[in-house]
């Protein structure tokens, strides 16, 4: 009986979240304080839970948009940006092999993004080009999957996420300016940099509007995590320095939501008839 739970043990721990030798250490030998494999274990976990969560992580926002018919207070660079970098991030990890528990939430919150992008169009009434938006998002990925794309390519894209914050700060805007009316776009993403340009959205608002705080915690929380995972799981100094300045982006954000949180967006006067 010992042997079969043994055995259901370790099909279940081998090697989603164990490798055999850490496994032995910890449940034959019964090593419970070896660091180095508890850090393994603990870098998996965390791993596999923000990439599960992340299947979840920006519904909150798009069930708002959808609720509300509007995408007030959305930036819509910020959102194309956040997507750029998803899409750089899942392709740069892919490339380099790197474990799918260290960058798995990327494909589920790069949907999920595309999804948000093109509800801000569409409540802008520019349904055509949201359309148009979802096939080429489509067709961009399969180039940069594709052998078509040198691997320097992929880098530099994935590079680009750090000092996207200088660009993000260039590209805010000034305050007073209509967000809903917003031009269609200048490039670029997150892991996070681009929520600068929300930051600025939010402040020019003064007000954070249909932006979830569900959706802006979880973020917080996750972009964290994956500083230790990423150290711990790719030894990329590019992936973890991207999370770096995604989680002090997304804490802006966070803090935003806390210090507006009682303010409303104010309502447009009709115009006389």
């Amino acid at each position: 009986m010992a042997t079969e739970v043994d055995g259901l043990l370790k099909r279940v721990l081998v090697p989603i979240l164990l490798p055999e030798k850490c496994y032995d250490q910890i449940f034959i030998q019964w090593d419970l304080l070896h660091v180095p494999c508890l850090k393994i274990l603990l870098s998996k976990g965390l791993g596999l839970g923000i990439v599960a969560g992340s299947l979840l992580v920006k519904l909150p926002q798009v069930f708002k948009m959808l609720g509300a018919k509007s995408a007030e207070g959305l930036s819509l660079q910020s959102v194309m940006l956040e997507l750029m970098a998803l899409t750089g991030t899942m392709v740069y990890s892919i490339t380099n092999n790197f474990p799918f528990s260290s960058w798995g939430e990327a494909l589920f919150l790069m949907l999920q993004t595309v999804t948000i992008a093109f509800l801000v169009l569409h409540y802008r009434g520019q349904t055509v080009k949201g359309v148009a938006f979802l096939a080429c998002s489509a067709l961009v990925l399969l180039v940069l999957l594709s052998p078509l794309t040198p691997q320097a390519v992929v880098t530099l894209l994935q590079a680009s996420n750090m000092p996207a914050v200088v660009v993000g700060r260039v590209g805010a805007g000034n305050k007073g300016e209509d967000v809903g009316k917003g031009d269609w776009m200048t490039k670029r993403r997150f892991s996070t940099p681009p929520q600068l340009l929300q930051a600025a959205t939010n402040y020019r608002n003064g007000h954070t509007g249909q932006l979830s705080a569900i959706t802006v915690f979880l973020l917080f929380g996750g972009s964290l995590a994956r500083i230790f995972t990423s150290i711990q799981e790719t030894g990329d100094p590019l992936m973890a320095g991207t999370f770096v300045v995604s989680s002090l982006c997304n804490g802006l954000i966070a803090a935003q939501l806390l210090f507006y949180w009682n303010a409303k967006a104010p309502h447009k006067k009709k115009k006389e008839q």
